[in-house]
């Protein structure tokens, strides 16, 4: 496991102090979400690209895949 370190405010210190946390478990905790909150904004912005550069359909074609599907069961 890597380690890092951060540096806080003195005061911000006493204050984690009083609490009984465990305050590297947070941290990881934290950094994790925040990592899978970015890459899901990121594969949101690809996607967006992706549809961006295509070929729009012709009205209709959704209803019409529909129709068809309901009519081949």
């Amino acid at each position: 496991m890597a380690v890092i370190s951060v540096r806080v405010p003195d005061e911000l210190k006493e204050k984690m102090k009083k609490y009984d946390i465990n305050w590297s478990e947070e941290i990881r905790r934290f950094i994790a979400l925040r990592i899978s909150k970015e890459e899901k904004k990121r594969t949101l912005e690809m996607m967006h690209e992706l549809l961006a550069g295509g070929t729009p359909a012709e009205e209709g074609t959704a209803k019409r895949y529909v129709r068809e599907d309901r009519d081949s069961n």
